[in-house]
Formats: structure tokens, sequence, C-alpha cells
């Protein structure tokens, strides 16, 4: 795996071995990363990426929150409940030296404790086939992790169903091999 673009550009990360971990594929990272960059999902219709607070939940490896400062972001929280995911992700920030613009959290994303602050931009990537998308959604948002009009990318697997909360409009859905995403913006204020 490697980085796409930005600072870190052909930067190679760390990948798992086995199947606990499924990183985001670098063709679907960078697919999504061109909808940030140039969609005008930011304010005054600027990329979203530029100078954003991101959160990289069920983080993995981390590539999606690398990919994130490579790009400009600002500041990068990584959540998930593995223990392998999680030293995973602390190698590869440590090998792209990002420990500065990074914090690496152990916590179920599912019951997320509150954060001293909203971020800007929400990378979520549940474990595929178990429904859990739509209710992380929710969870993020009442407990505020998500500003307003802040943008969740929410991959899971081709089949799986989302019923968006009400507080969230869905900008873009789209299929890539066995993986779909769907991009949400944060309504509620």
């Amino acid at each position: 795996m490697r980085i796409v673009a930005g600072r870190h550009k052909g930067r190679n990360i760390q990948a798992p071995n086995g199947t606990d971990i499924r990183p985001t594929t670098d063709r679907v990272r960078e697919s999504v990363f061109n909808i940030l960059e140039h969609r005008g999902l930011g304010d005054g219709g600027l990329s979203i990426l530029s100078d954003a607070r991101v959160l990289d939940a069920f983080c993995g490896t981390g590539a999606c929150g690398l990919e994130a400062l490579s790009r400009g972001a600002r500041h990068v929280t990584f959540l998930d409940n593995s223990k392998t995911a999680i030293d995973l992700c602390r190698r590869n920030i440590a090998a792209l030296k990002e420990q500065d613009k990074t914090e690496v959290l152990r916590s179920d994303c599912l019951k997320p404790v509150r954060p001293p602050q909203p971020y800007d931009l929400v990378f979520m990537d549940p474990p595929y086939d178990q429904n859990l998308a739509a209710g992380t959604l929710r969870s993020f948002a009442n407990a505020g992790w998500i500003a307003a009009n802040g943008i969740c990318v929410v991959e899971t697997g081709l089949n799986e169903k989302i019923e968006s909360p009400d507080e969230f409009e869905m900008l873009e859905d789209r299929k890539y091999g066995r993986s779909r995403v769907r991009i949400f913006r944060h309504t509620k204020n």
C-alpha cells in the first residue's frame, strides 16, 4: 500500500497479513480523495481537506487519515478497538513522522466518548456485512464528533444498505469492486 498524493506521495505504508484488517485499496482511496478535493465540499467551495480536523474511525492501517494528512489536513485522530490495528496504525504514523499531527485512541466506534471538539471530515470503514454504518454515523453525531456541515465518508460492503439518519444528506454513492462508498454531509447544527 502507498500514499497516493500530497507531500508523502508514493511512500509505502504497512498493510496487514491475513484478513482481520481490510484496508481501503489505493484505487478506492484515490477516487474518494479526488471527490473530496475537487467537488468543493469545504467552506466557500474549497477542498474539505485544507486545514481539516479528521477522524479515521475503524482506522485499521490508518491509510485514509494518513492520506488526508499528506493532502493538507491539520490533525487526524485514529480510532479502533483492535490492538493489532492500533499498533499497525502507530507504526505507519511513525514511518511518515506524523506523530505531532495525530492522536491514536483505542475505543469502541459504536460507543464513542465525547471529543474535545468536532471534526470536519470523518472516515468510517466498519467491518463489512455487519450493518454497522448507520448506527456508527448516529453514535458519532450524537457524541459530538461530527461538525455542522461536516463530511462523512462511509465504506461498506457492496450490498450493505444504510438507512441515512435524518441529520445527514447523501452527496455521493459509488461502487468499487466489492466496496461501496457513500459520502454524507452532516446537516444538523
